[in-house]
């Protein structure tokens, strides 16, 4: 099973948290600072990260910066205790994929948890399974039965990218540094446009569709 390190200051806190993961069959370490956390990681091999802002020493947002220079690829999940929307907007433009407002259920923490763990199995696949869409990198060919979708380039980077990670909420301008590159010159509201256009070109297809989150950016969900 992944092991899962639980980085904050608060020890109830990851006794907590380490009870309910360990009970769902997850390994867990405990850091109690971004310091300790980021000298575990370097010696162990962990799955995913839950770290909390506030903590001495060393703090989430350092930590996540940190954790995202070694490894773009490690599931992160952010716990804040005011859930103000410039505290996730910062949070997301470092690298966390996902956020819980303190004080949070323990269980729904868990099923994050494993929803972040299946994002990350399907982000390093070649092909993406959106119900009976299938999206695929090497061809850059999108599939619905026997029907085939041509997308513009930029527009098919763009699905893909917010398809790697169902449910993940990504910033306009994290978007335009992925897809368009960090050199980009033009508006970062290029990327509305490109999400209207997608919208319209799969407005009848009910296998997904592509939510704006006010204030933070857009995410992809999958119908179930």
């Amino acid at each position: 099973m992944p092991t899962i390190l639980v980085a904050d200051d608060d020890a109830n806190i990851r006794e907590l948290v380490c009870l309910f993961l360990r009970k769902d069959g997850f390994t867990t370490m405990e850091a109690g600072d971004g310091k300790e956390a980021l000298a575990i990681y370097g010696s162990t091999p962990i799955d995913l990260v839950v770290l909390d802002i506030m903590m001495p020493t060393m703090d989430g947002w350092t930590l996540c910066k940190e954790l995202r220079k070694t490894n773009t690829d490690l599931p992160l999940l952010m716990l804040t205790a005011r859930g103000e929307t410039w505290e996730k907007v910062k949070g997301f433009e470092l690298g966390t994929d996902d956020y819980l407002t303190k004080p949070f259920d323990p269980l729904e923490l868990t099923v994050r948890v494993k929803a972040l763990l299946k994002r990350y199995r399907i982000g390093h696949t070649q092909t993406i399974q959106l119900g009976q869409v299938t999206l695929d990198r090497q061809t850059y060919k999108i599939m619905r039965g026997k029907d085939i979708i041509s997308l513009p380039l930029k527009e098919f980077e763009l699905l893909y990218k917010l398809a790697e990670t169902p449910g993940q909420v990504y910033t306009r301008e994290q978007l335009i540094d992925q897809i368009w590159g960090i050199d980009y010159a033009g508006d970062n509201r290029t990327i509305d446009v490109h999400i209207k256009r997608l919208r319209e070109r799969f407005n009848t297809i009910t296998d997904f569709h592509i939510d704006t989150i006010r204030g933070l950016g857009y995410r992809l969900e999958v119908e179930e």
